[in-house]
């Protein structure tokens, strides 16, 4: 009787197959940790018993068709790549609690892994790795683990594990279930030795909480003998005594160890701000305020923190921009200046070049324009060609024009070569003097006719369009007492020329307008806009974001920009609700009656 002889299986064919069931496994326990797609589970088992049976006869084929070495090799090359493709990636891509969540699904996806690997090479780990010595399939398993738990990964891991005993040390709810399973990984990696965990997790864990401790220790003693020492002046001593007892209380553990305490390297104030230390800042902050001068060293140090981390963040965009992927010096410094008007308008809403702009106005104010020459060589760049922002320092001069005529004029010269503008240097001079002879005539008209009354002071600077850049306008419905002084102001106008048309650019325009508020009036300099819309609250108490958007007749954009600067910005002339740093469709507005002005001085 003979026997049939066994088909050979070829490395190619044999491979196939079974990469297919590892594929397949792959699939299995990624649907664990996103079941939620509602794709239905593969299914292991139609796949696993051909598996084994093609990696046993390539484990035991004769030579040279004995793939054991082979199999070995790829058994290596799986874990590389499930790692590299599927397991690292995903971890690092996520940070905090949920990096912390994906890495323990993660490692238990990889635990199992190594169970069905083992399963299904179970002759090559047998047989061959013991006849020729080779570590076994199991600690080569293991060791990738630690691939998986690499330096960086290992760091994350244990910051976020210390972010999370912090939270709870400050009284927040965590999931302590999470951090169990995430020490056991650092136990697990160690084969079950804690030298692993010592090192990786312990020894700088122990190092965080002895800082945390001396930082708390710290605030927590003085704020707990200067509530202390109030206590007793309240049970026994003289009233007139707290303060004395608490100023010398104050001196003794503030005031005479306040550089040390501030500058502590583990506790200080620089260690706070650079990990956002909110609370022990706070606690900080009102510990010192209360002394005579307590402050100047912790502002010192908050204006080097804030002056390191800027000079750190434009110093990368210097690095990239210098960089070999930049070709020559001008590619560079142009991608430089780029990027640092991006992170401008990102933060302040406005672009450096209109922030330069509002800063040259004040300097125009006080009389420096001297000085904008030089600054004005910052616009001097192709977005300041496309818009009219650098030509907007040109009218803010000539709306300041002085009685110096032929100063002004070489100031003037100056910042057109700078901002290669096309204004016409002296025709535009000659128009805005007839525009002050214009409004000395507007005025003497009005006292000629008694009978035309404008309600409000009113100055129009007529201005001819040709002369000067232009300029985005917008339909503004403005409210009866202006509508009533533009009226009287085109009356006369027309009285004096019948071949102009006037169109009036609100957004150059200022008002002062008069504010009750429960302490006292106080004077508002505001722009047209912003004029028009807080006279809406003149007539009614309560107004919603449509509602002010329609009787404006503006666009969203400007609705937005204009009602941010009244109830967002430093003064809030109005309340909004809800109260948030922004503004949207469903907002709700009020007039604040509440409203202080905290910079006057009495």
């Amino acid at each position: 009787m003979w026997m049939a002889k066994r088909a050979i299986v070829e490395l190619e064919q044999g491979w196939e197959l079974v990469e297919n069931g590892i594929n397949k496994l792959k699939r299995i326990l990624e649907w664990y940790l996103k079941p939620a797609d509602g794709s239905p589970m593969p299914d292991l088992l139609d796949v696993d018993e051909c598996m084994m049976i093609a990696i046993y006869n390539m484990c035991t084929q004769a030579h040279p068709h004995d793939y054991s070495q082979q199999l070995y090799d790829k058994y290596h090359e799986v874990y590389q790549d499930y790692i590299r493709s599927m397991g690292f990636p995903s971890i690092k891509e996520k940070h905090g609690e949920f990096m912390l969540r994906e890495l323990v699904g993660r490692w238990l996806n990889h635990k199992v892994m190594m169970k069905w690997m083992l399963f299904f090479f179970n002759y090559l780990d047998k047989y061959f790795t013991v006849s020729r010595s080779l570590p076994s399939l199991d600690a080569i398993g293991i060791a990738y683990s630690r691939n998986l738990l690499n330096q960086e990964v290992i760091a994350n891991a244990r910051d976020a594990v210390i972010n999370l005993i912090d939270k709870e040390r400050e009284g927040e709810q965590i999931d302590r279930a999470l951090l169990k399973n995430v020490i056991d990984i650092f136990v697990e990696v160690g084969k079950g030795q804690r030298e692993f965990y010592e090192q990786d997790f312990e020894a700088q864990m122990l190092q965080h909480s002895a800082a945390y401790y001396s930082r708390k220790a710290s605030n927590w003693i003085a704020e707990e003998c200067l509530k202390r020492e109030r206590d007793r002046v309240s049970h026994y001593l003289l009233k007139s005594s707290e303060q004395k007892l608490v100023e010398n209380v104050q001196h003794e553990l503030l005031v005479v160890n306040a550089k040390q305490l501030l500058k502590k390297e583990d506790s200080g104030c620089c260690v706070l701000l650079r990990d956002y230390k909110v609370e022990d800042l706070s606690r900080m902050y009102r510990l010192y305020r209360k002394i005579p001068n307590g402050l100047v060293v912790f502002s010192t140090i908050f204006m080097q923190h804030v002056t390191a981390e800027g000079t750190a963040l434009v110093q990368q965009v210097e690095d990239a921009a210098s960089s070999q992927a930049a070709n020559g010096a001008g590619l560079q410094e142009q991608a430089l200046k780029v990027a640092l008007e991006k992170s401008c308008r990102t933060v302040t809403g406005r672009s450096s070049a209109e922030l330069l702009i509002t800063f040259c106005d004040n300097i125009f104010k006080k009389g420096g324009s001297s000085e904008v020459v030089k600054f004005s060589h910052i616009l001097s760049t192709e977005t300041s060609l496309q818009n009219s922002t650098g030509k907007s320092l040109l009218i803010g001069y000539f709306l300041i024009w002085s009685a110096n005529k032929d100063h002004e004029k070489r100031i003037l010269t100056k910042l057109k070569q700078q901002l290669w503008c096309t204004i016409h240097i002296k025709d535009g001079a000659n128009d805005l003097t007839s525009a002050l002879e214009n409004q000395t005539i507007f005025e003497e008209y009005l006292r000629n006719n008694t009978n035309v009354n404008t309600g409000i002071d009113l100055n129009v600077t007529v201005l001819t369009s040709g002369f000067w850049p232009s300029y985005k306008s917008f339909d503004l419905s403005l409210p009866l007492e202006m509508v009533r002084c533009v009226e009287v102001f085109k009356g006369f106008y027309e009285t004096r020329t019948k071949h102009r048309k006037l169109r009036w650019i609100y957004s150059l325009g200022t008002c002062t307008i008069n504010g009750k508020f429960e302490s006292k009036h106080i004077e508002l300099i505001v722009s047209t806009s912003q004029a028009a819309a807080l006279l809406l609250f003149n007539n009614a108490d309560r107004l919603s974001y449509s509602e002010i958007m329609t009787q404006l007749n503006l666009n969203h954009d400007d609705v937005v920009r204009l009602l941010h600067s009244l109830s967002c910005a430093k003064y809030k002339i109005l309340t909004k609700e809800p109260n948030t740093r922004t503004v949207s469709a469903t907002d709700n507005f009020e007039f604040n009656y509440k409203f202080t002005d905290r910079d006057e001085k009495d």
